[in-house]
């Protein structure tokens, strides 16, 4: 078995630090659900990156990716320990993502691009008749031009699960905060949801009348997928997902797959490439998926980090989650300090001080090098050994450096969707798991 991975590096940039994707019409496998509670089919969207059409450079762009993952970072890590702590009243949540998807809300159907969000749970979109209310490329939703459009009594279980609710006149209130201190307020209710031309009536979501802050504005709305009740995958009959996030340098887009079509099929997929992980529950951080890392390997070296370095901590502080709206892997400064000695002692290559690409670690290529050849890197999570292509964590520039794609991290860990790439990453809430399937994302 070999240690090492070999990879052209002629045609990778920058760029491959930050998901691209082109927009293409959305699509659909099933059409005329009846029924939103006998959901037994499931449907396909396609996936758009935030940055795309932005017209930014290489560097921009990668800039711009590790600002926002930073960021997310920090209010992830505070939303674990603010969720265990009873004296604060209105939790907060992550907010942006990376990916932007096309929705239609209501009858006759409002189309609007919506944030998804795998670190929180509320769906909601912005309504008339607005308070206060952020610019969005789209018409903002009215509920009085909708026949479906139905309150949510406060007696209603979707009501109960909000972290903040009140009521007025029997109907549900709600407030929704983010780490950025933006936040969503507004009425309950459910409403006909289309994704691409499956319609689902009746989905509970937040009808958004005073919404403030300036980390939405991509969209017109978010579309939670976490794993508590109130996100749209909890509201499926079956409540699973995945997506497949296509490489850097292609042209093609992301999917999301919802229901049954996100279930992983042995046959077609070669059972051997799939490793299934269970996953963690935080009693403090519900919402999170939670992955357990047990160790990682450098070429043939597992690396002597301590057990306890990924292990929850009863506080909330600690763990892995795996999120798609985070860039680059953080890996708790004690375990990266020893991922970053390792492949520098196994790259045999000068390490690249000047700090140009704003990552921890680089490499000085030589002038005449083709072929880049780099140590493997493993994931050993619970009963899934994850063996990551070499241009899912190294990336070369045409300025000459190859770098580590990850970063040091305190009080949480977290895999991102750099990682993830050209992988069916399977969510399954009913057998709490996570599944990873080696795909070809832009054929599927």
């Amino acid at each position: 078995m070999s240690s090492t991975h070999h990879f052209s590096f002629s045609s990778m940039t920058l760029l491959a630090l930050i998901t691209i994707l082109f927009v293409f019409p959305a699509v659909s496998t099933s059409r005329n659900l009846l029924d939103h509670h006998d959901m037994k089919t499931g449907f396909q969207m396609t996936l758009k990156h935030v940055d795309t059409g932005g017209n930014f450079t290489k560097l921009e762009l990668l800039q711009r990716a590790m600002k926002r993952g930073r960021k997310r970072m920090e209010r992830l890590y505070a939303m674990s320990l603010a969720a265990s702590d009873a004296t604060v009243d209105a939790p907060i949540h992550a907010g942006n993502g990376e990916f932007l998807l096309e929705v239609s809300i209501g009858t006759p159907p409002t189309s609007y691009s919506a944030i998804l969000d795998t670190g929180s749970d509320l769906l909601w979109t912005q309504c008339k008749p607005c308070k206060n209310c952020f610019h969005q490329p789209t018409p903002i939703f009215d509920p009085k031009k909708s026949s479906s459009f139905s309150k949510l009594p406060c007696s209603s279980d979707l009501c109960t699960a909000l972290p903040t609710s009140s009521c007025s006149d029997g109907n549900c209130e709600y407030l929704y905060t983010y780490g950025d201190y933006s936040s969503t307020q507004g009425v309950m209710a459910t409403e006909t949801f289309t994704f691409g031309e499956v319609s689902l009536p009746k989905v509970g979501f937040g009808c958004g009348l005073d919404n403030e802050g300036g980390g939405f504005n991509q969209g017109g709305g978010l579309v939670g997928m976490g794993r508590g009740p109130l996100s749209l995958v909890s509201q499926l009959e079956e409540p699973k997902f995945s997506y497949c996030l296509t490489s850097i340098d292609s042209t093609k887009s992301s999917t999301l797959l919802m229901g049954s079509l996100a279930s992983v099929n042995k046959t077609t997929n070669g059972g051997d490439s799939i490793k299934t992980t269970p996953l963690i529950k935080s009693t403090s951080s519900p919402s999170f998926y939670y992955l357990s890392l047990e160790g990682i390997s450098v070429g043939k070296t597992l690396l002597p980090i301590k057990k306890s370095t990924f292990s929850l901590k009863g506080d909330g502080s600690g763990g892995m989650i795996i999120d798609s709206g985070t860039t680059i892997t953080y890996l708790e400064e004690s375990a990266f300090d020893l991922v970053k000695q390792e492949f520098t002692n196994q790259m045999q290559l000068p390490v690249d001080d000047s700090n140009d690409t704003g990552l921890d670690l680089c490499f000085t290529l030589p002038s005449n090098a083709q072929n880049l050849e780099v140590p493997k890197l493993v994931f050993h999570f619970d009963e899934a050994d994850l063996d990551l292509p070499g241009e899912n964590y190294i990336i070369a520039d045409s300025s000459g450096v190859a770098c580590l794609a990850m970063g040091s991290s305190n009080g949480m860990s977290i895999f991102g969707n750099f990682q993830q790439q050209n992988m069916l990453v399977v969510h399954d809430l009913a057998k709490e798991s996570m599944s990873f399937v080696p795909t070809q994302c832009d054929q599927l």
